[in-house]
């Protein structure tokens, strides 16, 4: 798989009335994965990929949030970023930001817009090791 790639289709995410407040929602596109979290009637989109070691973001599927529900969380090392514009506020990333994903509106339903940029593929850490191992 190459490093990055553009999205060449637009994808339907989901229906803003599908989500609770400060609720996730995540999605594989080739891939990748991008998540959505719902604030205040409006829906911030990131790729799942942590800008610290590449690796996805999540514990488990659509857990994006930290204990509170008011920051997005990285699972591996508890960096935290704002739901807002994913800048990280706390973590060994702070200052960085997370890879916003485009979004486009029509009423309420969101879709995933064509013709962005896609991040490279997530690390996949288990699959890295064992690649250790076998070269080792």
């Amino acid at each position: 798989m190459n490093n990055s790639s553009v999205l060449n289709r637009e994808i339907p995410l989901c229906n803003l009335d599908d989500l609770e407040e400060r609720q996730a929602i995540e999605l594989d596109i080739d891939g990748r994965r991008l998540f959505a979290v719902r604030q205040e009637g409006q829906l911030y989109a990131y790729w799942n990929i942590c800008p610290h070691l590449g690796i996805p973001l999540n514990w488990m599927p659509d857990r994006f949030l930290d204990l509170e529900g008011v920051l997005i969380q990285c699972s591996s090392h508890g960096a935290l970023f704002q739901i807002d514009d994913g800048k990280c506020i706390s973590g060994p990333c702070s200052g960085e930001h997370l890879m916003s994903a485009i979004l486009r509106r029509e009423e309420q339903m969101f879709y995933v817009a064509a013709n962005q940029p896609m991040p490279a593929a997530p690390i996949n850490l288990r699959e890295q090791a064992l690649a250790d191992l076998e070269d080792s």
